[in-house]
């Protein structure tokens, strides 16, 4: 896991869970997207574009939790290029009930440059492999 793309991702990954979301943010590209599939663990499904509407998004999903929310990396490696596919259990206390809260996600990012410029939730990590094959991850972004 030692390359460059992976090691920007595992960075964002850190910053998120140090609360320094500034320095989270710092890592993604202006023209970022974001790709939330609809879900039942996940709130605000969709396709969003630009580095404020992507802050946003997130900003929103960790209002809903406590401080104490976190993400334990199972797994990250490179599948191509600058294409990184990461395995991650997530959880924490809801901000409101206290109520304990865990799940797992797997993700793609693609990296350009040392910033991330897209990124995709997927349920299970089956689902993320599946779709880097797809056009709108197997290809390259381009300057």
């Amino acid at each position: 896991m030692s390359n460059e793309a992976t090691e920007v991702v595992l960075e964002q990954f850190a910053a998120v869970n140090e609360r320094d979301f500034q320095r989270a943010m710092d890592l993604y590209a202006d023209d970022v997207v974001l790709l939330v599939p609809a879900s039942e663990a996940v709130t605000n499904p969709g396709h969003y574009e630009g580095k404020e509407a992507v802050g946003e998004w997130f900003g929103d999903w960790f209002r809903t939790f406590a401080a104490d929310y976190r993400f334990e990396i199972r797994e990250a490696r490179k599948l191509d290029g600058d294409l990184i596919f990461l395995l991650a259990v997530h959880g924490g206390r809801g901000r409101l009930s206290g109520a304990q809260v865990q799940g797992e996600n797997a993700y793609l990012y693609r990296v350009r440059g040392g910033k991330i410029v897209r990124v995709g939730f997927f349920a299970t990590g089956e689902e993320a492999l599946d779709a880097a094959s797809l056009p709108e991850w197997s290809q390259p972004e381009t300057d």
